[in-house]
């Protein structure tokens, strides 16, 4: 009688760590953690541990993803550092951010340790080097946890070469199962933390059943009151998004196509600042702002737009683009793309066929990409089937979950040894 070998994989506890994560069922904070959790959960026994924020469950599941929030200041409706823009541009913008931090970072530590005792966690695994990847080398060190990190951009970009974040970066990643990056960009950006570590490149991947061409609406461009070009941004309003240059392109764009609009879907902090160069510029009528977009809603202006334009940059302080989701889902939707080479963008985007590809902080160059494309349907069909039949052959969340279950599967035998 034959009896099938069990997957040490159905009894692996894992723990996974983030700081970008959706609040609660349709919110429009980032979800690419919760949509490789929601695959991984199919395979393995998981919880997501992520901050507290207002009016957010402390405890919860959504489609199968047992979710943690932990509280890291009182009242909680007062937790302000994550979220709605991301932890780096809130620390830059607000006093009550930074005010915020140390007890962030004490009660992360905290509550990574107390759940991975209670929970009897097998593996750990980090969304972000920093700080969470170096919280689980300490714990590690002192439980004898195994631990995964996962780098996704700004963690390895920013204070790229100052002492102490290079330090701490070294320790997490020296002392980790293994160390992925969703784009070679940034994977060769970490291999000189470690020559030792087991380094693999795992994109970031697309849901195709909310990303399609199907979601188009024409209703969608009734609404925002659309006659013509219909060019659609999406992201936190966050300085490394570049949203500035675009906004700046506008003129050039409508000198030529004088009923084209812009809609820049989202939040963050740097909302203020882009409405006031709208204002500025006399754009208030060509440049619409409807608020953060989530779930099927985002989808249908993904579909319904002409043409997605992701203008992102490297700042100052080194922070830039890991792999924006947003290129892909664009693409998923069959919707012409326009973006910069930066970071990990280069790796979705490839110049002339997937999308076209122009300087960074040019606004010049912005308005003849997207000149190009509205004057040339040929061109303009054809980026958008090769986008599309990019996208279904490189960023499906299956495929993506199994490399990841492929790591797992050596802390899974590790234990059983």
């Amino acid at each position: 009688m034959n009896h099938a070998t069990p997957d040490p994989l159905q009894e692996l506890r894992v723990l996974a760590v983030a700081t970008t994560f959706p609040r609660w069922d349709g919110d429009s904070e980032p979800r690419f953690v919760f949509d490789l959790a929601r695959h991984l959960s199919r395979r393995v026994q998981l919880w997501v541990l992520v901050p507290g924020a207002p009016g957010a469950a402390a405890c919860e599941e959504i489609d199968g993803v047992r979710i943690i929030r932990f509280p890291y200041f009182f009242p909680a409706s007062r937790q302000h550092l994550s979220y709605e823009g991301g932890i780096l541009p809130k620390l830059k913008s607000s006093w009550l951010a930074r005010a915020q931090l140390p007890f962030f970072l004490a009660a992360q530590l905290f509550h990574m340790g107390k759940w991975a005792r209670r929970l009897e966690i097998d593996l750990i695994h980090c969304h972000w080097i920093l700080p969470q990847g170096f919280f689980a080398a300490l714990i590690h060190k002192c439980l004898g946890i195994p631990y995964i990190l996962t780098a996704l951009g700004a963690d390895a970009f920013v204070f790229r070469n100052h002492v102490l974040f290079r330090s701490l970066r070294q320790f997490a990643v020296r002392n980790s199962l293994a160390c992925t990056a969703n784009s070679p960009a940034l994977l060769a950006a970490l291999r000189p933390l470690s020559l030792q570590t087991n380094y693999h490149y795992i994109p970031n991947g697309v849901d195709r059943e909310r990303f399609n061409p199907d979601r188009k609406d024409p209703a969608l461009r009734k609404q925002l009151g659309i006659e013509g070009p219909f060019l659609l941004g999406v992201g936190r309003f966050a300085l490394k998004k570049g949203f500035q240059y675009l906004i700046q392109a506008m003129p050039a764009i409508i000198s030529r196509h004088p009923r084209a609009k812009l809609v820049l879907v989202g939040f963050g902090p740097e909302e203020s600042s882009l409405k006031l160069q709208a204002k500025q510029l006399e754009l208030e009528n060509q440049v619409i702002f409807p608020g953060g977009k989530s779930g099927l809603e985002l989808a249908t202006y993904f579909a319904t737009a002409d043409i997605f334009i992701g203008p992102s940059i490297v700042t100052a302080s080194g922070d830039t683009e890991g792999q924006p989701a947003v290129f892909i889902e664009a693409m998923a939707s069959r919707t012409a793309v326009v973006a910069t080479p930066v970071g990990g963008i280069t790796d979705m985007v490839r110049d002339g066929q997937t999308g076209l590809l122009v300087g960074e902080n040019n606004p010049a160059a912005i308005a003849d990409a997207v000149c190009t494309l509205l004057d040339s349907p040929d061109i303009k069909n054809r980026i958008e089937d090769e986008g599309y039949k990019w996208v279904r052959e490189r960023f499906d969340w299956e495929s993506i979950a199994e490399s990841y279950l492929r790591l797992y599967r050596s802390a899974a035998n590790r234990e059983n040894r």
